[in-house]
């Protein structure tokens, strides 16, 4: 049977394991546009960037 040749230490082992405990992103939802977008981070929408349920700049339409 085939063993290891060199104990693998507590500290490489926990390294290995450190990608296990990826979660997906949440999302919520604004009151004033309905939009999903990620908490505490501005969104745009409609050409428009809110933030906290305001307008914060609203984008320039050049014909």
């Amino acid at each position: 049977m085939a063993h290891p040749k060199r104990k693998i230490s507590k500290q490489r082992r926990d390294k290995r394991r450190t990608h296990y405990k990826a979660e997906a992103k949440n999302y919520v939802v604004c009151a004033t546009t309905g939009e999903a977008h990620l908490p505490h981070r501005a969104y745009w929408h409609e050409g428009k960037l809110y933030y906290k349920g305001k307008v914060v700049i609203e984008k320039e339409v050049l014909a």
